[in-house]
């Protein structure tokens, strides 16, 4: 029997003997969910993940002046904060609300010391060193509004070394999984064009969900992006362009839609795209931005320089892009090595 793991589903036993099921999304409260036999268990738990689950929110009615807990409140309402872009800001406010509920958030900010700071750090070293890393640099920030508003004359974050990552990244998708993934699903599914705006545009997830019919105009389809700014018109792929043919307009103004026919969130279209290239039978890893990371590599096998490849993605700067191009430059070399010496 094939078990299924559902994220973020706990189940607990009910005082009657009946287990109960909630859905507990980090920076969201606890949500109750149907027994799993039931036909709407499924379409709730879809809901809840993809946005819906309440939100924990930080209340100012609940804090001790001068802690903590009182400064994210305090920095929250300044200048720097508003100014953060507002998918940053989505990030900062999982990571807040995770510090806010810890025990040590109503201790003073004018006595935390480094140790402190790491303290905060561990409680997340397992979730990963960029988590970690995330905290202290807005750790940082807060301290430095500390400083700004009278509460310490010092940051007790500044010299404390970020965790090292030794990560290889995220995966970038071969040509076996690309070609998997389109077996699996055919030319008008909205699977198969999720797949085609990010593969043929070769832009993040943040993009690909808000991309809409007005943004294409001849023959190129227009992207201001989210993280950057950058603004890109970028030609449709034939490959694309069969697919856009074939799209059906279900009133979200957007290319990409949910089951109950709105524009995708970000997170939410991430988890569903998750599921689909498990439905394809493609493994673990195989994430949205894996097709970016593939799409700078194809242009870059097509002979594609550093600055055509950036046109394209948007990248700011070229190291990124220079990965992929030394790769390919290494692996024609060594080709032409090989034949010189049959």
């Amino acid at each position: 029997m094939t078990i299924i793991r559902l994220k973020y589903v706990h189940k607990f036993p009910g005082r009657n003997g009946k287990t109960r099921y909630y859905l507990r999304k980090p920076g969201h409260k606890q949500a109750k969910l149907p027994d799993p036999s039931s036909p709407d268990f499924y379409a709730e738990y879809l809901r809840l993940l993809n946005g819906d689950a309440p939100k924990i929110e930080v209340q100012k009615s609940k804090t001790i002046e001068g802690s903590l807990l009182d400064l994210i409140v305090q920095w929250k309402t300044s200048h720097k904060y508003k100014t953060i872009k507002q998918s940053t800001k989505q990030v900062y406010d999982r990571l807040l609300n995770r510090i806010a509920a810890m025990d040590c958030a109503q201790g003073a900010v004018k006595h935390m010391a480094p140790q402190n700071i790491r303290f905060i750090m561990r409680q997340y070293e397992e979730a990963g060193p960029t988590t970690a890393n995330r905290i202290l640099s807005i750790l940082s920030m807060m301290l430095d509004y500390a400083i700004d508003i009278g509460w310490r004359d010092d940051n007790p974050a500044v010299g404390i070394k970020r965790l090292q990552i030794r990560s290889k990244g995220l995966h970038s998708w071969s040509d076996a999984e690309i070609e998997k993934y389109q077996s699996h699903w055919p030319t008008g599914t909205k699977q198969r064009l999720a797949f085609a705006l990010l593969l043929y545009t070769g832009q993040r997830r943040s993009d690909v969900v808000r991309m809409r019919p007005e943004d294409v105009s001849g023959g190129s389809i227009k992207v201001t992006q989210q993280k950057t700014g950058a603004k890109l018109d970028i030609p449709i792929h034939p490959k694309l362009q069969a697919e856009l043919n074939a799209w059906q307009d279900v009133g979200a103004g957007t290319f990409l839609a949910t089951e109950y026919g709105k524009p995708f969130s970000v997170n939410g279209f991430y988890n569903n795209f998750s599921e689909w290239c498990q439905e394809a039978g493609l493994p673990k890893g195989c994430s949205p931005h894996g097709l970016r990371k593939a799409a700078a590599r194809l242009l870059a096998e097509a002979g594609c320089t550093t600055h055509q490849i950036a046109s394209i993605t948007g990248h700011k700067t070229l190291s990124e892009v220079e990965r992929y191009t030394r790769a390919v430059e290494q692996k024609r070399l060594a080709q032409e090595a090989m034949i010189k010496i049959e």
